[in-house]
């Protein structure tokens, strides 16, 4: 048995989005095997149901945080929690880094609204918590091949693929292997989800869902014109975004913007609906049973080609056939094992005629995406997934260019950049007195206060 300790920087709560997700049910697949598992939220921990032991440390406490690493064998972590806490980024226990979502990437997309300074900040800051990761960790996971490639590259740009990682260890597994996101070994229940629930969606209508958040990476709005464009041909089309306030980012021009593209064309409220909460975790199976396929659209960027989009995982457990944007990993699973349609970027025709195929009634072709889907969806359990997690905590072991502090690990400066504390605090407001002023400053700080109440 070992003792595990999992830190995540989203809320874990009864809404919760990917990472949250994520580090509770490798929570709960390490304790299916007889270990000793906390789970940590920096930001808030208030889950009702919970099977583990379950705790709240801010960032920066690290008297608080202290008392989980001493007691742990293993600490296994998500985000920026190394530059939050110096007792995590020098522990001389096992150290696991979750690299499934490459945050310098997303933060290209997710600071395109904000100054020009900030974002640079942003994606610096993204990247520099990444590579202090990369530079610290015992062992590392990510989401897929693709990721797995490009992280070699840092890691050896870091210093850390050398004779003695490679010695015994050729392809480097047992520093960087794959843990991809996961689903429930049980399909979700029908039960009380979109029809009847939410207002605009009757019976018979025909649903397609966007099953998570608007997301300026998204293409919501060429989607949003493609159903406009079929709703003669598909009497009943519907399509709904089934959350667009996330539980821990704030909410992003994009939503605005399809919003009010929905309500120029006529469609808001009728073809295209939003729900604008965030579904609870518990419920969100009855959501997704209730409709007929599944939707992911989005732009061609480097976000694309390394995402890991979760929100197909359940489309996966629901049994959806599925439309896609090609350009990511899973794109190439939909058209390889033919769960769906896959269209080009911001192809509004294309995307007109693939909605059309996956919403039609009684179709032998829908029905041949479903069995395909319902076998597929096999390889995505947490179980399957996160074997190689389950093999390294039954027996962990440090890098073999281990050294006590980690800071001696890889090559180069590996000074951590702090990211919790009053000198971070007074650093970020002068920073976004300089370039947004002091009402930013102000709402900042609202949200601050917020969030810890």
């Amino acid at each position: 048995m070992t003792r595990i300790l999992i830190v995540t920087g989203d809320p874990v709560g009864d809404r919760m989005a990917g990472p949250a997700i994520r580090a509770w049910n490798i929570a709960l697949e390490l304790q299916r095997h007889g270990h000793e598992v906390r789970l940590v939220s920096t930001t808030r921990a208030d889950r009702a149901d919970t099977g583990v032991p379950l705790s709240h440390v801010a960032p920066g406490d690290e008297a608080g945080i202290r008392v989980h690493e001493r007691w742990a064998d293993v600490v296994f972590f998500q985000g920026h929690a190394l530059g939050q806490f110096r007792t995590l980024a020098s522990t001389d226990r096992y150290l696991v880094a979750d690299v499934y979502d490459p945050m310098h990437l997303e933060m290209l997309e997710q600071g395109r609204e904000l100054p020009a300074a900030t974002w640079n900040l942003r994606v610096a800051g993204a990247r520099d918590a990444l590579n202090d990761q990369l530079r610290r960790a015992d062992y590392l996971l990510c989401a897929s091949e693709r990721q797995r490639l490009f992280y070699l590259g840092h890691l050896a740009s870091l210093g850390r693929i050398s004779p003695v990682t490679y010695d015994g260890d050729g392809d480097l597994r047992r520093l960087i292997d794959l843990a991809p996101f996961g689903l429930s070994t049980t399909p979700p229940a029908p039960g009380d989800g979109l029809r009847g629930r939410i207002a605009g969606i009757d019976a018979d209508d025909r649903v397609l869902i966007w099953g998570g958040g608007v997301y300026s990476w998204f293409d919501p709005l060429t989607l949003i014109r493609a159903v406009a464009a079929v709703r003669e041909r598909v009497p009943g089309v519907r399509l709904v975004f089934l959350g667009t306030k996330h539980p821990g980012v704030d909410e992003m021009g994009i939503v605005r913007e399809a919003y009010d593209l929905a309500v120029e064309l006529g469609v808001d409220g009728r073809e295209v609906v939003f729900n604008d909460t965030w579904v609870p975790y518990d419920e969100r199976g009855a959501y997704l049973v209730d409709a007929d396929a599944g939707v992911s659209t989005h732009h061609r960027h480097i976000e694309t080609t390394f995402a890991f989009r979760t929100r197909i995982l359940d489309y996966l457990w629901a049994g959806l056939p599925m439309v896609v944007t090609d350009g990511d990993g899973f794109a190439d699973l939909v058209r390889d094992e033919n769960l769906g349609v896959v269209v080009p970027p911001n192809d509004e025709e294309a995307l007109a005629d693939a909605i059309t195929r996956v919403l039609a009634v009684d179709s032998d072709e829908v029905a041949v995406w479903r069995e395909n889907v319902a076998r597929v969806r096999e390889q995505f359990t947490w179980p399957e997934v996160l074997a190689p997690l389950v093999a390294y905590c039954a027996e962990p072991w440090h890098a073999p260019d281990y050294t006590p502090g980690r800071s001696g690990m890889g090559a180069g400066a590996s000074r951590t950049r702090r990211s919790a504390g009053l000198g971070h605090d007074l650093r970020m407001a002068a920073h976004h007195l300089k370039h947004s002023g002091a009402r930013d400053v102000a709402a900042r700080i609202r949200r601050r206060l917020r969030r810890s109440s």
